[in-house]
C-alpha cells in the first residue's frame, strides 16, 4: 500500500533501510506492487556537447486555449523580452563552465531548464532526447489539471478535493495523489490537460502508476509558467492557490532547486524514487527561486543516481550553476 507521507528526513537516513523495506518504490507510484513487471526507464549517460551551454532569450510557448480569468499579460505573444547587457565574458564563461561541469559529473542523466521572468533569459541543458520519470513532481501537474477541469465547468474544488490537494503537495502524500489522479480521469485526463498546457514531451503513467509519468526539464518549465505567470490557462485564483501550497511544503522537503535561492525565497515540489530494476534513484526538483533580485523558474530532473543523497547533491549543484549562468554570473 502507498504510505501516507515520505518525508525528506526519512529519505536521507541510510538508504539500505529504505531499500530493505521493499515497499518504498510502491509507495512512490500510487499503487501497491511497485514497478516490477513495468517497463523500466533506461539510464543513459549525458550526451551533450562539450561546448559550454548557451543562454538565450526565451519565447514562451503559447497555450492552446485562451486563459480563463487570468490577469492580462503585458507581453506581446511570441515576442521575446529584450536581452539585457551581457555580463563580462569571464564571469559568464565561468558560470557556463560550472554548469557544464555539474551536468557532466552525473553518473546517470540530468537535465535542467531555467528562465528569468524579469529579463527573459532562458537556458536548457543536458539529457537530450531522454525521458525522465517524474516521481512526485507530477503531483503539481495533477493539481493543475484538477483546477483546469473545475474552471472548465465554472466551479471550484470541493472541500474534500482541497484537503487532498493540501496533503498531496505539502506532505507529498501518495494516497491523496491517487485520489486526485482518479478525479482528473487518470492518465487520459492528465494527457489532455498537458496538451492544453503546451507540454509536448510528457506522457502520463499508465494503469495508475502516476509516478512513472515521463517528462523533460523543458516541459516542467512550461508547467511552471502555467503556475507562476499570467500567460496561463489557470486563473489568477488557481495560480495563487497552487503557489500557497508550494510555499508550505514540509520543512524536510525544502531541498532541491531552492539551493539556488540567495535569500531563502522559493516555492518547490520535489520527487524521489528508487527504481526496482537497478536500485538507482530518480531525483527531481521544480519551482520558483528568488536569486539576487531575479525571479527564476527552475526544473531539474535526473535518474541513474547511486543514492538519494548523490541525486540531491547533483540536482542542487546543477540548479545553482544554471541560476548563475542565466543571471549572468
Amino acid at each position: 500500500m502507498a504510505i501516507r507521507s515520505v518525508s525528506r528526513a526519512r529519505v536521507l537516513v541510510p538508504v539500505g533501510l529504505l531499500v530493505a523495506a521493499g515497499a518504498v518504490a510502491a509507495a512512490l507510484q500510487g499503487q501497491s506492487g511497485g514497478v516490477e513487471g513495468r517497463p523500466q526507464m533506461s539510464v543513459v549517460a549525458d550526451t551533450t556537447s562539450t561546448a559550454p551551454p548557451a543562454v538565450t532569450p526565451v519565447t514562451p510557448a503559447t497555450p492552446t486555449d485562451t486563459p480563463t480569468a487570468a490577469a492580462p499579460s503585458t507581453a506581446t505573444a511570441g515576442t521575446a523580452t529584450p536581452t539585457p547587457a551581457a555580463a563580462p565574458a569571464t564571469s559568464a564563461g565561468a558560470a557556463a563552465a560550472a554548469l557544464h561541469s555539474a551536468v557532466d559529473r552525473a553518473e546517470g542523466a540530468v537535465s535542467v531548464a531555467v528562465t528569468d521572468l524579469g529579463t527573459g533569459q532562458s537556458l536548457s541543458y543536458g539529457g537530450p532526447g531522454h525521458g525522465f520519470a517524474t516521481a512526485s513532481i507530477v503531483k503539481l501537474d495533477i493539481l493543475a489539471a484538477l483546477l483546469l477541469r473545475t474552471q472548465d465547468v465554472g466551479s471550484t474544488p470541493t472541500a474534500a478535493q482541497r484537503d487532498l490537494a493540501t496533503t498531496m503537495i505539502e506532505n507529498s502524500d501518495n494516497d491523496s495523489a491517487t485520489g486526485l489522479w482518479d478525479e482528473i480521469g487518470g492518465d487520459p485526463g492528465l494527457d489532455a490537460a498537458n496538451a492544453r498546457f503546451g507540454l509536448t514531451a510528457t506522457e502520463a503513467g499508465q494503469d495508475g502508476y502516476w509516478g512513472l509519468t515521463s517528462t523533460t526539464a523543458d516541459d516542467q518549465l512550461r508547467l511552471l509558467r502555467q503556475v507562476f505567470t499570467d500567460d496561463s490557462l489557470l486563473s489568477a485564483t488557481s495560480r495563487s492557490y497552487i503557489r500557497e501550497l508550494l510555499d508550505q511544503v514540509e520543512d524536510d522537503q525544502r531541498w532541491g532547486v531552492g539551493a539556488a535561492a540567495s535569500n531563502g525565497g522559493f516555492e518547490v515540489k520535489n520527487g524521489w524514487l528508487p527504481r526496482d530494476s537497478d536500485g538507482l534513484w530518480v531525483i527531481n526538483s521544480i519551482g520558483r527561486v528568488e536569486r539576487d533580485g531575479h525571479e527564476l523558474l527552475i526544473a531539474v530532473v535526473s535518474d541513474g543516481n547511486p543514492t538519494d543523497t548523490d541525486g540531491v547533491d547533483l540536482v542542487e549543484s546543477v540548479a545553482r550553476a544554471a541560476a548563475e549562468a542565466v543571471t549572468g554570473g
